[in-house]
């Protein structure tokens, strides 16, 4: 009996150090994990981003738009002089177009020529018609008026006839009808008079005024004052001078195009202070407006100073980027130079901060591993679970999270010495 007892309590002893062991063994392979409850915190924002000093201003260069232009020396950044050769335009071109120039002119010319001739003829026409129309004034007039006077006598005589016969009736019949006859000659006349006269009244009335001869005299004037000034051009070989110094800050016509009608280049206007340009991205955009205080530093400028943002808007050559424009001091920087430009906002308090090291992002979800207890086959053990939280507020160092996810005892896993998942066993290093 002492046997089976030593035996069975020997027995008790393995089962015990086995699964000791067992455990031991089980426990040492987990990934060890180290957590973090969420933070009260304000997220900070930091912006630094690098410039290049621009001019202060610019003044735009333009010339005569449809040239093309064949040679163009300056580079965007090149200093130039007055004088210096800016950009050449295509000789052989501008010869086409003066020859193009030409022949509108003579085309216009002739067109002038037939109106004038068309005019003459139009005249010509207009008096030989009003000669006409008086012509026949002058007769219709003497043909009525004998008619007239044909009707008069023709009552005279009836009237004499009716006196002398003492009343017969026939006679007075025939003085009344001479009567009747004599006034509508007169009628008749008078009529056809007026019409005459009326006729030579809208010959003598003014043409309608006519353009055709004053557009195409103008159109002329302009078409040789065209050619005058590429002749001009093809005079000076093309060739296309800066009419003040300053630095090439922009090319918006190269090799190869035709001048536009808005300008060619831009130069800098060396009478203004100096600006720093700088590029930032939608991100640093999100914290900084119009009209901010920038820290601002200049190398070589020497020392740091405070401006504004005196301009903040889309990239014209990017639009996913921002461009902003600090003015500087006076005497401060060269075109050229590099700067950098700095500016730090506390933001908002929130309740719930973890590390962003904590936060994980598949497609357009936000989550976190979380640790937590259960009982498990060897007894109590920790385990990852995995919660989706939603990011209000984040920077390089802090993430925001939305509250009602977590409380204030929710343990964050931050680390882990080996990749973990939910669901997974871990141990915690508390």
């Amino acid at each position: 009996m002492k046997k089976i007892m030593a035996c069975f309590a020997a027995f008790l002893i393995v089962m015990i150090v086995c699964t000791v062991i067992s455990k031991s063994v089980y426990a040492y392979r987990l990934p060890i994990v180290g957590t973090c409850r969420p933070e009260s915190k304000y997220v900070e924002h930091k912006v630094e981003a690098e410039g290049i000093v621009v001019a202060g201003g610019e003044q735009i260069i333009t010339y005569l738009p449809g040239l093309l232009i064949d040679t163009m020396p300056v580079h965007a950044g090149d200093r130039v002089e007055e004088g210096d050769i800016l950009f050449q335009i295509d000789l052989q071109d501008l010869g086409k177009l003066i020859e193009e120039k030409k022949t509108e002119i003579s085309k216009i010319s002739l067109q002038i020529d037939a109106i004038v001739k068309n005019q003459a003829i139009a005249q010509q026409k207009k008096e030989l018609e009003l000669a006409r129309a008086r012509e026949d004034y002058n007769t219709t007039a003497r043909i009525e008026d004998t008619l007239v006077g044909r009707a008069a006598e023709s009552y005279s005589q009836a009237q004499e006839e009716l006196e002398g016969d003492g009343g017969d009736e026939a006679l007075k019949d025939a003085l009344q009808s001479a009567a009747y006859e004599e006034a509508d000659a007169r009628a008749q006349r008078d009529e056809a008079v007026k019409q005459a006269g009326r006729k030579v009244e809208d010959i003598l009335l003014p043409d309608n005024a006519a353009s055709d001869l004053d557009l195409a005299r103008v159109e002329e004037a302009s078409l040789y004052a065209g050619m005058q000034e590429l002749q001009q051009i093809m005079d000076s070989q093309g060739i296309v001078k800066a009419p003040f110094g300053g630095v090439v800050t922009e090319i918006l016509a190269g090799v190869g195009d035709r001048v536009p009608d808005t300008a060619v280049l831009l130069i800098s206007d060396e009478s203004l202070p100096c600006q720093l340009k700088v590029t930032l991205d939608k991100e640093q955009k999100k914290y900084i407006s119009l009209g901010d205080e920038m820290h601002v530093k200049i190398k070589g400028a020497g020392g740091d100073f405070e401006e504004k943002i005196a301009y903040l808007s889309e990239s014209r050559t990017n639009p996913e980027k921002y461009e902003a424009l600090i003015g500087l001091p006076e005497n401060t920087g060269v075109p050229g130079a590099s700067g950098t430009i700095f500016r730090s906002e506390n933001g908002e308090k929130h309740k719930y901060c973890i590390p962003v090291t904590a936060l994980y992002i598949k497609e357009d979800r936000n989550f976190i591993y979380v640790l937590k207890e259960r009982e498990g086959i060897l007894g109590q053990e920790y385990y990852v679970d995995e919660m989706n939280v939603k990011v209000i507020d984040k920077n390089e160092n802090w993430a925001a999270l939305e509250e009602g996810t977590l409380d204030k005892d929710s343990q964050i896993i931050i680390s882990a010495t080996m990749e973990i998942k939910k669901g997974d066993v871990v141990r915690w290093e508390q």
